[in-house]
């Protein structure tokens, strides 16, 4: 990709650089091969159960 800040005000026509122009078109037609064969990701699973500390508790066996 070119990125010309210093020839905003020049008029360049298609029809002076059509190797840009295939090239353009060659990089949008894999990038839309590339979507069309992205994977899909299923949703996450559930998180296993977390085990936490309850405060004001004791860790006694009581028998």
């Amino acid at each position: 990709m070119e990125l010309g800040l210093g020839l905003a005000g020049l008029k360049i026509s298609p029809a002076q650089h059509p190797n840009k122009i295939a090239r353009a078109n060659w990089w949008f037609t894999k990038m839309r091969e590339t979507v069309a064969n992205a994977m899909d990701w299923s949703a996450p699973a559930e998180p296993r159960p977390e085990q936490i500390w309850i405060r004001e508790t004791t860790r006694e066996v009581k028998v």
